[in-house]
């Protein structure tokens, strides 16, 4: 039998900024329709990483691979979900969400009726002629992520896209993205400092620590799907939480004291 080939295979990633190492020796493989979540103190290149994997950094040394061809620069196979929604306040929600085909020269008839499917997927449906002014923070996030969808990409790059969010539209948000992520199945790569979040979205949970930033261990997360939010509060969930917690909290208390010198 032919074994399958990952969606993502990362091997000796280093990244430097001069003479600080951001990342040493990153060394994985994510599977086809994985939901994986990074988490890690400040400083420990998680961002860095995803940006890497998008094409908009250069790895110093080591390789990734998508779909077993090299990732040299930005392509429509990835879809980048930013902390900040960014969008063009002059366009249309549907307009904002077809920026990504309009670039890419694929702006069809038929993308755009995708592209208001997306909107519906994401619960926008009749909001396509609003403009992001009229919209809600939860709302406009919402329309970041149709945009990173509707280019179809093989693989969704999501950074800390909630954190802006209060905490309840945050916790309807992550459920969403779960509703969203369960109709397509893309494979997710989703950095976050909330542990909780982290726990309840994913497959497996990429733990980072610090200076330089490497993969200190991977939390396979066995919890059964669909997930409600009530499994937030069952005790395998808060075991998970804990032990994630117990192998960054040491990383996690000399950043905020650095950060306070």
């Amino acid at each position: 039998m032919v074994e399958a080939v990952p969606k993502l295979v990362i091997d000796g990633l280093t990244k430097r900024f001069g003479p600080m190492e951001a990342l040493t020796r990153i060394d994985t493989r994510v599977e086809i329709g994985e939901f994986i979540s990074i988490v890690g103190p400040s400083g420990c290149g998680k961002t860095t990483f995803l940006r890497i994997v998008s094409g908009l950094e250069e790895a110093t040394t080591g390789e990734i691979r998508l779909d077993d061809a090299p990732v040299t620069k930005p392509g429509s196979d990835r879809g980048f979900v930013f902390q900040q929604d960014n969008l063009l306040p002059w366009l249309t929600v549907i307009d904002n969400a077809m920026i990504g085909p309009k670039i890419g020269g694929f702006a069809t008839h038929e993308r755009r009726a995708a592209t208001k499917a997306l909107l519906k997927l994401v619960g926008l449906e009749g909001f396509g002629n609003h403009y992001p002014r009229q919209l809600s923070g939860g709302m406009r996030q919402r329309v970041n992520l149709a945009r990173a969808l509707a280019i179809d990409p093989e693989i969704l790059l999501m950074d800390e896209p909630f954190s802006a969010l209060d905490a309840q539209t945050r916790e309807i948000m992550q459920t969403e993205l779960l509703r969203i992520w369960e109709e397509g199945r893309k494979t997710v790569l989703f950095v976050t400092h909330q542990i909780d979040e982290a726990v309840f979205l994913s497959d497996r949970v990429f733990v980072f620590a610090r200076r330089p930033g490497r993969l200190q261990e991977i939390i396979t997360i066995d919890l059964p799907r669909p997930r409600p939010l009530s499994v937030k509060r069952t005790p395998a969930f808060v075991a998970l939480v804990d032990r994630i917690w117990s192998l960054i909290e040491h990383d996690v208390r000399a950043s905020v004291m650095e950060e306070m010198a």
